[in-house]
């Protein structure tokens, strides 16, 4: 909100990364902030973590600027910081050596634009975009058939093996002896081979790098990896702890990829496994074997000159790929068709959303909950959210889902649009909700809307709306408006008149909503009339003395 207004040319999105590992890094306090730590946040850490090299190069110093600024104005920069001055000098002393480091990201990701591979997902965006609404199944049956995954069962016994403290070569992670153990801990065979062991064993090493995304491994000191506490419990008893462990070892799907002598030809076939998961998404879900394969086979020439090749030495390309994805839970075979799993479903919807690929897809209607529901439809146009919230109350009793929808609203107490939402709704069950009414006046960001309602519905011993609780709505209704942009806000308050506006000036501040002095502040910086202008401001002084 102070962006909009003092810094509009920056983008506070670009501020999140930067202030997250400076936290990380540098300072739990956000507060505080050093010459040094900025250099090497913005120097050293940043280019390692940046999504965008291209709009960080223009945005990101202006953004940080623009945060350093917002701390300095508004008493935020701790007590221990270098002065403004000097966080700002240190930017302009950076700034050129940020955007040198950011140009050469942009020559990487642009060279890797122009080889690219047949897992790209942007190829596939505007037909992916176009698709009809994804229903994502249930937590409880997505972390049933994860428990039941073989890939994860194997990695986990690997990592058994592995121990708690097992030494690692550095050509070879392990012995050859080693690695007849580890094959026989895991349950695949010994390869016949006149060379090294441990070159014959690509699918091992996949198992090991799966066991390390999983975190059921990890490096110890002095060349050694040791197995993690909790690994021999998998699979888990909590559904969102299991799931959390799949997510974690879903880029996996890379270890499909077929893998050939020639290093070449094994990457003209990169992606392979991707590019079977986006198109059989894009088909709803299922496809005959033989229309993938040469589909496949077509964008693998296109793609690299040594991609026909590389398919035909291979012998079959779609095999590693289909038996790493059957093994991750996420495909099956029936006869000459393979389809996604729901949970290969859900993997695929995951990818895609990590290389920012929009997509429609929900949970499914009987496994959302409230508060999911509230989030989805405030992000829909109003005729979309009207037909999701109708058919997530079909399923529930009106007194169910009125006091479903009030307690989410109140474990998000910080978002309006939630809470007006959530009211809104509930507010259409006339007495069925009652009784989800009066339990929300224990709850301070709901009371004036529970109070207003039971008012409406004449239930004998309701409090009366207060003129506290008339304020509150109003801020929330601010809130609301504040975050539709500059223009709507200034509108807003122009319809309630200045005498009246001037009037709630006075007493709003005293509300302990969430918002308050960001709303006040902003009135200060943006209301054309001086008057109010400095009412707001007088208004914001007060607030923030009663809340040290």
């Amino acid at each position: 909100m102070w962006a909009r207004t003092n810094a509009p040319d920056s983008d506070p999105e670009l501020v999140g990364p930067a202030a997250l590992w400076h936290r990380l890094a540098f300072s739990q306090d956000l507060g505080t902030w050093k010459r040094a730590d900025l250099r090497n946040l913005l120097l050293d850490r940043m280019p390692k973590v940046i999504d965008d090299p291209d709009a960080a190069a223009d945005g990101m110093l202006p953004a940080v600027d623009a945060y350093l600024t917002f701390l300095s104005s508004t008493g935020r920069l701790a007590k221990g910081s270098d002065t403004l001055a000097d966080l700002q000098a240190e930017l302009d002393d950076v700034e050129d050596d940020f955007v040198e480091l950011m140009e050469d990201l942009i020559e990487d990701v642009e060279d890797d634009d122009e080889t690219g591979d047949l897992g790209d997902f942007e190829a596939f965006a505007d037909d992916l975009a176009e698709l009809p609404t994804i229903r994502l199944r249930p937590d409880a049956e997505l972390a049933a058939a994860a428990r039941a995954v073989p890939l994860i069962a194997k990695a986990r016994d690997l990592a058994l093996w592995v121990g708690s403290g097992r030494r690692v070569g550095e050509d070879t992670l392990l012995s050859d002896t080693e690695v007849e153990e580890a094959l026989a801990a895991v349950g695949l065979p010994r390869p016949e081979t006149e060379g090294a062991l441990a070159e014959a064993v690509p699918d091992l090493w996949n198992l090991w790098n799966l066991a390390v995304d999983l975190e059921f491994l990890e490096p110890g000191e002095g060349g050694t990896v040791a197995v993690q506490d909790d690994t021999a419990e998998w699979p888990f008893d909590d559904d969102e702890d299991v799931l959390d462990a799949w997510m974690l070892g879903l880029h996996s799907v890379d270890y499909g990829d077929p893998e050939l002598a020639d290093e070449d030809l094994t990457m003209a076939l990169a992606g392979l496994t991707r590019g079977m998961l986006v198109r059989l998404l894009l088909a709803g879900g299922s496809r005959d074997l033989a229309g993938l394969r040469r589909e496949l086979a077509e964008a693998a020439a296109e793609i690299d000159e040594l991609g026909a090749q590389a398919w035909h030495e291979a012998g079959d390309p779609l095999a590693p790929a289909l038996e790493w994805l059957a093994g991750y839970g996420m495909t099956e075979v029936s006869g000459d068709t393979v389809s996604l799993t729901p949970l290969g479903t859900e993997g695929v919807v995951h990818l895609l959303d990590d290389s920012d690929i929009e997509i429609d897809a929900r949970p499914a209607i009987e496994s959302m909950s409230a508060h999911e529901l509230l989030v989805l439809s405030a992000e829909l146009p109003e005729e979309e959210a009207d037909a999701e919230f109708a058919a997530w109350m079909r399923l529930r009793e009106p007194a169910r889902a009125a006091e479903e929808l009030l307690e989410a609203a109140a474990k998000d107490g910080d978002d309006a649009l939630i809470r007006v939402q959530a009211a809104s709704v509930v507010g259409t069950l006339g007495e069925a909700a009652v009784p989800a009414w009066q339990a929300a006046l224990d709850e301070v960001s709901l009371r004036p809307y529970a109070a207003t309602h039971l008012s409406q519905l004449g239930v004998e011993g309701a409090p009366e709306p207060t003129p506290d609780d008339t304020n509150w709505l109003i801020l929330d209704m601010w809130t609301i408006s504040a975050g539709l942009g500059r223009q709507e806000f200034v509108g807003s308050l122009r319809d309630i008149g200045p005498e009246l506006l001037n009037n709630l000036l006075d007493v709003v501040w005293k509300i302990p909503h969430a918002h308050v002095e960001e709303l006040l502040d902003l009135i200060s910086q943006v209301h054309p009339d001086k008057q109010i202008a400095k009412t707001a401001r007088r208004a914001l002084f007060k607030a923030r003395s009663a809340a040290q």
